[in-house]
């Protein structure tokens, strides 16, 4: 079995508009959604073994809020990335659980083309900023991933976690 958290990267902060869009950092907010996202992982026991990171400021800041000790493979092609890329990136996985941290709107249409089903939950197809699914996979290798193959087994936006 192999198990993706899908992580759309914590709120971000616009108050520095000479910076880039790839050099946005976390706002306030968003470094208190990626420590509860990171807790909620833990509480759950829901450990990566495996962080594949756009290349962004922001995602990288969310992934040291996860506070996981994971190195990331922090990957200019998932920067804006679509459902096609991410799909290619995670079938070259090697961990067992992997982390994506990447951004919408691609993220949100990988998700819905990732699993068999869509969780009834309001915020899925617009996949807010901190959301995160996990989905497991009957596989022995990333290789084998296909379309539509993943089994939800939750699915999580920071405002649930925070309240």
């Amino acid at each position: 079995m192999r198990r993706l958290v899908l992580m759309r990267h914590a709120k971000s902060s616009w108050d520095s508009p000479m910076l880039s869009d790839h050099e946005r950092p976390l706002n306030a907010r968003g470094k208190r959604s990626a420590a509860a996202l990171g807790d909620w992982l833990r509480t759950n026991a829901i450990m990566p073994d495996q962080a594949l990171v756009s290349d962004a400021a922001r995602t990288r800041a969310t992934l040291a809020g996860l506070d996981l000790s994971l190195e990331p493979s922090l990957l200019s092609r998932l920067y804006h990335a679509g459902p096609e890329t991410m799909f290619e990136t995670l079938r070259d996985a090697t961990g067992s659980c992997v982390l994506m941290i990447g951004h919408n709107p691609g993220i949100a249409e990988f998700a819905s083309f990732i699993v068999s089903y869509q969780p009834d939950h309001p915020r899925f197809y617009d996949y807010p900023t901190g959301a995160t699914l996990v989905a497991d996979f009957d596989i022995e290798e990333w290789t084998e991933l296909r379309q539509g193959s993943g089994q939800l087994h939750a699915f999580v936006v920071p405002r649930e976690l925070e309240g």
